[in-house]
């Protein structure tokens, strides 16, 4: 697993790299073992999924997913080199170490020794890119099985939820508004229309529907933040300061809960959008803020009880479940392929995206074990 992890770490699979270099050392691995694996490559051929089984054909086994992809390092204080394993002290630092390298360098070394036992069911290895840009990646790979004549039976997606098993996370919708006014010179600027002030009338409509969520809203006492979520993240606007800008560009994002109304939502935000710009239409004809829709994933909702939850807690001897504030693949398989998924891994979110990102060894090793137990469940037929 150490030199799995170890070569995992030294490809710079930032979302905005190709990660195909990765998959083809992966897929190679696992060839050596008999293993065959499918790699499903992007439009550009830079970047792909992949996909192997060992095991029996016709059965549904347990497919363990986790992404490639990490986030970038550039303007952070690292202390180690980012993109090589560090071991001290008890962790192993790098880029990826926690979110999800360590997960996936534990995956494929199961995947391996799997394949030196007959085993009764199939385990299954799912790794994509792109996840951290919005699980992008993964959605080929879910046509992929959407098609096959059998689907895994569970799925364990390895984000680093401390070995604790996850049974939900939130959906999340990307959104941007258009905020259209007219341009004029700032010496005459009454005489214009602002297109940053529309876009911070339109981020106080935001921040209104938030408040009511917050206060009103469905509340689910298993998170950090029991309510949906509203969050503006990006402005755009304006050439200088001598010019009133006619066009501004907010990005903001929902993050809703299972079961939220989140198209109520959106026509909220949108009658806040016309409301602002309704009046001012007489004197700007194209005064305007265009609300859409860019991307989304699902939220996860497995139940406590289901056979999913029950059969991992058995892998971890854990007694309770948690949900987690971040998003993942398992919103995906769940909703588009109705496979029950948890979210099960090592390490910690708070390491996540930060300088000198760690994974302790007691984690990792605890990941071995659960991995350990789920070839000799899938070897004895569950």
């Amino acid at each position: 697993m150490r030199d799995i992890f170890e070569q995992l770490m030294g490809f710079d699979t930032v979302s905005s790299n190709p990660n195909m270099a990765l998959m083809c050392y992966v897929r190679d691995l696992l060839a050596g073992a008999g293993i065959e694996a499918v790699l499903i490559p992007d439009a550009t051929g830079g970047k792909a999924n992949l996909y192997a089984t060992v095991g029996p054909e016709g059965v549904g086994g347990v497919m363990l997913s986790g992404h490639t992809d990490v986030v970038p390092v550039e303007g952070q204080a690292w202390t180690v080199p980012p993109f090589r394993l560090t071991e001290r002290d008890g962790r192993y630092y790098g880029r990826g170490a926690a979110d999800m390298k360590g997960f996936a360098a534990c995956a494929i070394a199961a995947m391996l020794e799997a394949a030196k036992r007959p085993l009764k069911v199939p385990l299954h290895l799912a790794l994509s890119y792109d996840e951290e840009i919005g699980c992008m990646g993964v959605r080929s790979m879910i046509d992929m099985l959407d098609g096959a004549p059998v689907r895994p039976r569970f799925c364990i997606v390895g984000e680093p939820t401390a070995m604790q098993v996850a049974t939900g996370h939130k959906g999340k919708i990307a959104l941007r508004a258009t905020c259209v006014g007219r341009e004029g010179h700032s010496a005459l600027a009454p005489l214009a229309l602002n297109a940053l002030h529309l876009a911070a009338d339109f981020v106080n409509v935001v921040r209104g529907v938030q408040a009511r969520v917050a206060a009103e809203g469905m509340k689910d006492g298993d998170y950090d933040v029991p309510y949906s979520t509203l969050h503006v993240g990006k402005l755009n606007g304006g050439v200088q300061v001598n010019i009133v800008p006619n066009t501004a560009v907010i990005d903001f994002e929902i993050r809703a809960l299972a079961g939220e109304d989140t198209d109520a939502l959106i026509a909220e935000l949108r009658a806040g959008a016309e409301a602002i710009v309704a009046p001012l239409r007489g004197a700007f004809p194209e005064a305007a803020i265009r609300v859409e829709r860019l991307w989304d994933y699902p939220g996860l909702g497995t139940p406590s009880d289901a056979g999913v939850v029950n059969f991992v807690k058995g892998l971890t001897g854990a007694n309770g479940t948690i949900k987690v504030a971040f998003g993942t693949e398992g919103g995906l398989f769940d909703a588009r392929l109705g496979i029950p998924t948890v979210i099960c891994g090592p390490g910690s979110m708070a390491q996540g995206h930060k300088p000198d990102e760690f994974v302790s060894v007691e984690q990792i090793e605890r990941c071995q074990a659960m991995l350990a137990a789920l070839v000799v469940r899938c070897e004895a037929g569950f």
